[in-house]
């Protein structure tokens, strides 16, 4: 079993959380996958996003806004 970290992107209105994950790798036909621990945290990222809750979605990651770009 091996453990690799990558970067999941919460996107939830016009926020985007970047939050670090480990994904499992292993020989069964479910790899690769997040830990129980992982997949609450991106729950929570996501629900905190919903709330507007800013603060506490920046304790799992950085967060951006997104706006608009007007093309010409």
């Amino acid at each position: 079993m091996r453990q690799r970290k990558k970067t999941k992107y919460v996107h939830e209105g016009r926020y985007v959380a970047e939050v670090e994950v480990k994904l499992i790798e292993d020989d069964t036909g479910w790899s690769p996958y997040l830990s129980v621990d992982d997949a609450h945290k991106l729950d929570g990222v996501r629900d905190a996003l919903r709330r507007g809750d800013l603060e506490s979605a920046a304790r799992y990651g950085r967060v951006y806004e997104l706006r608009p770009v007007v093309h010409q």
